[in-house]
C-alpha cells in the first residue's frame, strides 16, 4: 500500500517535543542524583599566531584545567588544523586522521592525544613537549581548532583511517596557574606570509546568427597559497559581460545578473591553489556585430593576497560567420522586439507585438537608429539591462504592415462596388 508522505516539519516538532520533555524530567529529578563532583574541563594556553613563513615549524603551547570540583581520571585533547598546515610529529599516544571537505568545512588533518592520567580540580596542565607543526607552502589565513574531552572522541566518519603517531609519548605536566583558558572547544587563527595568483580565462565565440552557443570562462587560484574566506565574508567574484549583438539564454548557478554583465560567485569559501571555478553560459547570437567584444575580470575590489593584477582580465571575442546585419558595437541593437515584451534598454527596432516600446530610439517602421533592422530569428527583449531571448511567433513587421495594406485596399474596393449596385 503507498506509503503517506513523510512530514520533515512534524518530525522535527516531535523530536523538539520530546527533547523538551526529557530536559524537563531531568529538571525534576531530586537532587540525590546529581554529580556535584564532576570536573569541568577546559582548554587554552594559546593566542592567534601571525606572520609564520610557509616552511617554518612552530609549536602549539596548549594548558588544560579543571573548572569542577571533582577529578577526571582521562583526558583527551584534540588539535585540529585546516590544510595549510600540517603536524611535524604525532607521538604514540595520540592518532592522526586527514578528513575531507564537507558541509562548507574545508579539509583538515586532525591529532587526538590521550592522557591517562587524573586531572584535578584547580590546577593547570601542559604537555611536557608542545606539539609541533609545520606552515606548507600553501599556508595562508589558517586555523586551529582545540577541543578536549573526557571521553575519546572517536574518529570522524568523512576521513581517512587514523594512524596512530610514532614519536616518543607525550603525558601531562603541571604548571603556574594562568592562562588555563575559559572554554571546552577553542579556535585560533594561524596566519602565513604568503600570496596568491587569482586569474580569468576568457573565450572565443563562433557561430550564426540565431544560433545559439556555449561559453566557459573560468577563474583560478594558481597558488601558492591557498585563501579560505572567513564564515560571511565574500569571496573573489568574477564579473562576465557577454559580446554585444548576444542574449544570454541560460547563465550558471553563481552568477546573478548586474546590468549588462554577470557576477559570478564561488561554490565554495575555500579557495585551493591550483582550483578553478568554470562559468558555462549559453549564448544566442541575435545579431552580427561590428568589433564584438565582452570580457571576464575579477571585481575591483582590494585583494592584498593577490599582488598580480596583469591575468585578473580576459577577453571574449566573438566570430559571426555567415549573412547576417551589422551593427554598432555599443550593445544589441536592432531586431524586433519579443511577443511578450518591450524593447527595454535597445537603440532601435520595432517594440514587441505586446509590449511597449520603452527606452527605444528606432521607430516602428523596421529600421533601427543604429543600423539596418535584423532579420532571421533575432527576437530580443530587455531582462535587467540585459538582453535576455524570450521566442517568439510575431510576423515580422514589414509583413504586418504589407498584410494590412492588402487588407486595407480590398475593403475599399468592395465599398465601391456596392455604392455603384444601390445607384443602379
Amino acid at each position: 500500500m503507498p506509503m503517506p508522505p513523510h512530514n520533515r516539519r512534524a518530525s522535527r516538532t516531535a523530536v523538539a517535543a520530546l527533547g523538551a520533555a526529557g530536559l524537563i524530567a531531568l529538571g525534576a529529578a531530586p537532587a540525590a542524583f546529581a554529580d556535584e563532583t564532576a570536573p569541568e574541563l577546559v582548554v587554552g594556553g594559546i593566542e592567534p599566531i601571525d606572520g609564520v613563513q610557509p616552511g617554518s615549524t612552530f609549536e602549539l603551547p596548549v594548558t588544560v584545567a579543571n573548572k569542577g570540583t571533582g577529578a577526571a581520571e582521562k583526558v583527551w585533547v584534540t588539535y585540529a588544523v585546516t590544510r595549510g598546515l600540517d603536524f611535524a610529529e604525532v607521538p604514540s599516544n595520540c592518532r592522526a586522521q586527514q578528513v575531507r571537505s564537507y558541509d562548507e568545512m574545508p579539509e583538515r588533518w586532525t591529532v587526538a592525544c590521550g592522557y591517562d592520567q587524573a586531572v584535578e580540580p584547580g590546577v593547570v596542565y601542559t604537555p611536557e613537549r608542545p606539539l609541533p607543526v609545520k606552515a606548507l607552502d600553501r599556508a595562508f589565513n589558517d586555523e586551529l581548532l582545540l577541543r578536549v574531552d573526557e571521553n575519546d572522541p572517536g574518529a570522524d566518519e568523512n576521513g581517512f583511517p587514523p594512524v596512530a603517531g610514532t614519536a616518543p609519548a607525550v603525558k601531562l605536566v603541571e604548571r603556574q596557574a594562568g592562562g588555563e583558558g575559559s572554554a571546552r572547544v577553542v579556535i585560533v587563527p594561524i596566519t602565513s606570509v604568503n600570496t596568491a595568483d587569482y586569474q580569468v580565462t576568457g573565450a572565443a565565440l563562433k557561430g550564426r546568427v540565431g544560433e545559439t552557443v556555449p561559453m566557459k570562462v573560468e577563474f583560478i587560484n594558481a597558488g601558492p597559497a591557498w585563501v579560505m574566506a572567513k564564515v560571511g565574508e565574500r569571496t573573489a567574484r568574477v564579473i562576465v559581460t557577454p559580446p554585444a549583438g548576444t542574449s544570454v539564454v541560460k547563465a550558471p548557478g553563481f552568477c546573478k545578473a548586474k546590468g549588462d554583465a554577470y557576477e559570478c560567485g564561488m561554490s565554495q569559501r575555500a579557495l585551493n591553489e591550483g582550483g578553478r571555478e568554470t562559468y558555462a553560459f549559453q549564448l544566442k547570437i541575435n545579431k552580427r556585430m561590428a568589433h564584438a567584444k565582452g570580457s571576464v575580470a575579477l571585481s575591483t575590489e582590494a585583494r592584498p593576497v593577490d599582488p598580480d593584477k596583469s591575468n585578473d582580465k580576459a577577453d571574449i571575442t566573438l566570430n559571426v560567420t555567415g549573412g547576417g546585419s551589422t551593427g554598432s558595437p555599443g550593445g544589441s541593437t536592432g531586431g524586433s522586439g519579443g511577443a511578450s515584451g518591450g524593447s527595454g534598454g535597445s537603440t532601435g527596432g520595432s517594440g514587441g507585438a505586446s509590449g511597449d516600446s520603452g527606452g527605444s530610439t528606432g521607430g516602428s517602421s523596421g529600421g533601427a537608429a543604429g543600423g539596418a533592422s535584423s532579420t532571421g530569428g533575432d527576437e530580443i527583449a530587455a531582462n535587467g539591462g540585459h538582453l535576455a531571448e524570450t521566442g517568439s511567433s510575431a510576423l515580422p513587421i514589414t509583413g504586418v504592415a504589407a498584410a494590412a495594406v492588402v487588407t486595407g485596399a480590398g475593403m475599399l474596393a468592395l465599398v465601391r462596388r456596392r455604392r455603384a449596385q444601390s445607384r443602379n
